[in-house]
């Protein structure tokens, strides 16, 4: 059985280094912004991405997860595994996710 997800979403909630903040600004009409997350077009950004996507699944890579950037695909020979094995994913990111909310 395969899964695939997506995880697209992620690539906008990386939080940006304070220091490195101002070095994303850009000027509108109405005033001067800068990015407080990561930038999709930043020249890193997939790198980085790809290097927090394979910290976070290292226990599962190999064994019921394969991941590819922002694709995460759960692989597993039975459903029962397979249930226990989305739930080990979904546990994955809803660690790191309280972990980023307390950043």
């Amino acid at each position: 059985m395969l899964s695939f997800l997506d995880a697209f979403s992620g690539y906008h909630q990386i939080p940006m280094s304070s220091d490195d903040e101002e070095k994303t600004a850009f000027i509108t009409p109405h005033s001067l912004y800068c990015y407080k997350v990561m930038p999709f077009g930043l020249k890193n950004a997939g790198a980085t991405y790809q290097k927090l996507m394979t910290k976070i699944f290292k226990p599962l890579i190999g064994r019921s997860v394969e991941v590819y950037i922002d694709d995460i695909v759960v692989k597993s020979k039975t459903r029962e595994q397979h249930i226990l094995h989305l739930q080990e994913v979904f546990l994955s990111l809803t660690k790191v996710w309280h972990e980023a909310k307390s950043f």
